[in-house]
């Protein structure tokens, strides 16, 4: 299919399109403290805690995001996450590589949810600053360690010159009494060059779920760069009407067909953490990776693609690794969804697709 450009969904996944930075440089709020890198008691391996700073939020369904400044001077690889957090407090956190952060202040309002507050708001990213997902944590998910030798590449001669941490707020009755929260993640990293390089793959829908329906929300995207990309580990993410997602990787055979290798497969609402691929065989220039999420409704209604627990979500992180080189330049793979896009239609360039009941757990 054609690649939808990331800008046209971007509201999906919450990476809403920032306002002007009145200032391009973060307050200095403790940059000793805060700065990435900056304690360097081990000489190549350490912990780095990224928390929300003792934050009380008081709108549901709201998303809160908080910057660090990697140290520019400095290579670092990031090895493993391990969350603090619990599913009765967080919804999901998401961490973005950033080439800037999208407020000047130490947290903002950075979901769709903005419009009815008054706090200033903003994407994770900055205006037309390069963007990428590293890693994604919900449902009380434990800590994700990294294959040995692989590693998201942050700092110097790096993209990502800010970490951004989000975290999305679904319920803030345990706030109402002033209690602050420190949800976040413990970054494990090192200093040590890391030739395997890794990188995220987003696939997602927008689309509308119909009322009483089980309905299939697709997507679908060709690998364009000549690139050799090794997944390792996926992750699904829905609200509550999810049943199953998977993943495929999708590569024609000598005679033409499309042959489907399933990367995962899993319900959504066990814990969603990165599990290992069923199929780690490379992907290369001309394959095409696939998610489809089985939703389905018991609602009345309408159930849009949006950012709260009325709404939906369909989401299938590909963590991947490419052995020299940088990774992906393309980081998410969105569709339309329903009722516009299916992998059946005719202009997708997919044929030989799994029967709709293959997804089922």
């Amino acid at each position: 299919m054609t690649q939808y450009k990331c800008v046209s969904y971007i509201l999906l996944w919450n990476i809403i399109t920032a306002v002007a930075l009145v200032d391009r440089q973060l307050h200095t709020y403790s940059e000793d403290a805060r700065n990435y890198g900056q304690d360097k008691t081990e000489s190549l391996t350490g912990s780095f805690p990224f928390l929300m700073p003792s934050v009380s939020p008081k709108t549901p369904d709201l998303y809160l995001c908080t910057p660090i400044k990697v140290d520019p001077t400095t290579s670092y690889y990031i090895v493993g996450y391990k969350p603090n957090a619990t599913m009765n407090t967080a919804h999901h956190m998401l961490l973005y590589g950033c080439g800037e952060p999208g407020s000047t202040r130490l947290t903002w309002n950075c979901g769709e949810m903005s419009k009815s507050t008054e706090e200033e708001t903003g994407s994770p990213c900055g205006p037309q600053s390069h963007s990428q997902i590293l890693y994604a944590w919900a449902r009380d998910a434990p800590r994700l360690d990294l294959p040995p030798g692989v590693g998201f590449k942050v700092g110097k001669n790096s993209q990502t010159k800010y970490l951004v941490l989000q975290v999305h707020y679904a319920h803030v009755d345990q706030f109402k009494d002033g209690s602050t929260d420190d949800s976040g993640i413990f970054l494990q990293y090192t200093e040590k060059p890391l030739t395997k390089l890794a990188g995220t793959l987003l696939l997602g829908t927008d689309g509308v779920i119909p009322p009483m329906k089980t309905e299939h929300m697709e997507a679908a995207c060709e690998i364009t760069e000549n690139k050799t990309i090794h997944p390792f580990a996926y992750r699904t993410h829905t609200h509550g009407l999810g049943k199953v997602v998977a993943g495929y990787r999708v590569r024609s055979n000598a005679r033409g067909v499309q042959e489907w290798t399933l990367l995962g497969k899993r319900d959504p609402l066990t814990p969603q953490m990165f599990y290992n691929v069923e199929d780690s065989s490379p992907i290369v220039t001309g394959d095409f990776v696939a998610a489809r999420c089985t939703m389905k409704s018991t609602r009345h209604r309408n159930t849009e693609i949006g950012p709260t627990n009325e709404d939906e979500m369909c989401n299938f992180y590909l963590m991947y690794y490419v052995d020299h080189g940088e990774p992906l330049d393309m980081k998410y793979c969105f569709s339309q969804g329903p009722p516009y896009y299916y992998w059946a239609n005719p202009d997708t360039g997919l044929h030989n697709i799994p029967d709709k009941d293959a997804s089922i757990l």
